[in-house]
């Protein structure tokens, strides 16, 4: 039997599966309103509780869509729980972002992403990326003083070093912490898994199925030149993208044996990593959506989580996870 899981100590009960709302906003490939609201409705019937969204995802595109589909479905907002993100704007003088942890820039953009989602207040507010510029003792005093304002129910930051995440807690309890997770992502195992369970901080794990690797239908070579994050990214690029797809095989054909989708299985396994993991795939149709909730219903074996690690053994991923250019703003820290 399913069981939900706490959005952060004394945080709302959550289906152990949320919704990263990243692919409203053609990310990863084109989609519509109205295939987004399908899956908002699919979500809600399936029990999904947990919407991941942010001001920069479409620039402001994935809150709108989210938006809509609440003024269409009213009951939507008492069902699920909604968290977005501030802090990354656009470089006036450049290419590129930059991140503003200030306590005006956090206010103005949480009070834009509230009309767009056309909400009073969210469940979870989270600093996107950190602006080393502030201490983090500081900006997590803004995010105190939102909750405060009635603006959002709990605070979170993404992409954090443990380190900081204990230096923020100790100002105010941060609910979670958003970090990349997964079979082929799995350097939060360096230090951030531990210190989120020992705080009783939700670990919220973005790209759960590594961008599509993961899955029994990764995105092709040709489709992903037309995605310029992926295009740009060392495991998509030639060498490493086609020792990608071959190393994934054996996974496949395990989850197969095993009567799940890739996408099911490798979710099934960041579920065992810890009764605070959150995985938030993204999702740009229904059918893939009933592959990635298989998960919920699956309790793996020590057998089958032994069988993962043999097949995907930790470090099998060729290429980093990030470009030179990508890693502008995740805390390193192993």
């Amino acid at each position: 039997m399913m069981k939900l899981r706490e959005l952060g100590r004394g945080g709302p009960m959550v289906h152990p599966i949320g919704i990263g709302a990243m692919s409203f906003s053609n990310f990863y490939g084109a989609t519509t309103e109205v295939e987004s609201h399908a899956i908002l409705d699919a979500a809600k019937e399936a029990g999904v509780t947990h919407i991941d969204t942010a001001n920069v995802y479409g620039m402001g595109t994935s809150e709108t869509v989210i938006g809509t589909y609440l003024k269409a479905t009213p009951a939507g907002r008492d069902h699920f729980t909604i968290a977005t993100k501030g802090s990354i704007t656009r470089n006036p003088d450049g290419p590129g972002n930059i991140f503003d942890n200030s306590a005006k820039h956090l206010r103005f953009e949480l009070e834009n992403s509230l009309k767009r989602l056309g909400v009073d207040a969210v469940d979870l507010y989270y600093v996107h990326r950190r602006d080393s510029a502030i201490p983090i003792e500081e900006v997590t005093e803004t995010l105190a003083d939102l909750v405060k304002s009635g603006k959002t129910k709990a605070i979170g930051y993404s992409e954090i070093a443990p380190t900081s995440l204990r230096r923020a807690h100790a100002v105010y309890p941060v609910a979670a912490v958003q970090s990349e997770y997964s079979l082929s992502t799995r350097s939060p195992e360096m230090g951030l898994t531990q210190t989120c369970a020992e705080l009783g901080v939700a670990l919220v794990a973005f790209s759960p199925v590594g961008r599509s690797l993961l899955t029994d239908n990764p995105l092709s070579f040709d489709a992903v030149q037309d995605l310029p994050f992926l295009a740009n990214n060392p495991r998509f690029m030639q060498p490493n993208y086609s020792a990608n797809i071959s190393a994934v095989a054996p996974f496949q054909t395990l989850a197969s044996d095993l009567g799940l989708s890739a996408a099911g299985l490798a979710i099934a396994w960041l579920l065992a990593q810890g009764k605070n993991v959150i995985p938030i795939p993204g999702t740009r149709s229904v059918s893939h959506l009933a592959e990635l909730l298989q998960a919920a219903e699956r309790s793996l074996k020590p057998d089958e989580l032994k069988a993962i690690e043999e097949a995907l053994p930790i470090g099998w991923a060729h290429g980093d996870r990030y470009s030179v250019a990508q890693w502008n703003g995740p805390e390193r820290y192993c």
